[in-house]
């Protein structure tokens, strides 16, 4: 089973401005909770033990005097690294090389939530740890993200947020990779946004004939923008109930 997994928390959170002119995207709460608790949460569930958070900004502070060492969470190790400028999420995750040491691992987007456990698919992945998995969801507005064309059950091409999508299934923030993801990051070039995709190297997978996907059933949603800020809150306050549910059966 995987150990280690990367959270990218950077990024300057403009769609969420005023809300973010004086702190991070991810400490704002989504449900009962900050933002940032949701992917850890998400992930410790899944397995993992040993996580890297990469930030950005001036609030680097603010999360370790939140998070601490992680045993809150249940992690054994919880590392820091500070993305000095929003180069992309590929950019973020180059960050994350010397913590991986050529392990397969888990990527979260600090933004996401989810409703339900990603831990069956995180153990289809380290059944094949070689090739790399992605996550996908139906979505009402997928030229948000990157978008997935599948015909006849495979998956053929990857846009990024494409106008119009050629597909309602949106590449969700959660990537599985191989050890050997970063010197495809080291070689990536940055789009026109200036920025390094990470729908680049989910192609470059892709074109190796080394990527998998499954569909997720659950519910899923990003928190960068206002509605769906309030839909993340929405399926947050679900889980805590859910969540406290649990622990009121569990026997003492």
């Amino acid at each position: 089973m995987l150990r280690k997994g990367v959270i990218l928390a950077g990024g300057t959170g403009s769609r969420l401005n005023p809300l973010t002119r004086v702190t991070n995207k991810h400490l704002l709460p989504v449900g009962p909770e900050p933002m940032i608790f949701h992917p850890i949460r998400t992930l410790v569930e899944a397995g993992i033990t040993e996580l890297l958070i990469v930030l950005g900004g001036e609030s680097v502070g603010d999360f370790v005097r939140l998070l601490g060492d992680g045993s809150e969470f249940g992690l054994s190790i919880l590392y820091y690294a500070h993305q000095a400028r929003p180069d992309g999420i590929a950019g973020a995750l180059r960050l994350a090389e010397r913590f991986i040491n050529g392990e397969p691992f888990v990527v979260m987007l600090g933004d996401n939530v989810v409703d339900s456990s990603i831990r069956p698919y995180l153990e289809r992945f380290a059944e094949s740890p070689e090739r790399a998995r992605i996550l996908l969801k139906k979505v009402p507005h997928p030229e948000r993200f990157g978008v997935a064309v599948i015909r006849d059950g495979t998956l053929v091409e990857i846009l990024e947020k494409p106008a119009p999508p050629p597909s309602d299934l949106a590449v969700t923030g959660i990537y599985m990779y191989p050890g050997d993801v970063f010197p495809i990051v080291r070689n990536l070039k940055p789009s026109g946004r200036g920025e390094l995709e990470i729908t680049d190297v989910n192609n470059h997978y892709l074109h190796a004939g080394r990527l998998d996907y499954d569909i997720f059933p659950g519910t899923w949603t990003d928190a960068g923008t206002f509605p769906s800020l309030r839909s993340a809150a929405e399926t947050a306050w679900k889980v805590a109930e859910a969540r406290r549910d649990k622990e009121k059966k569990e026997p003492i």
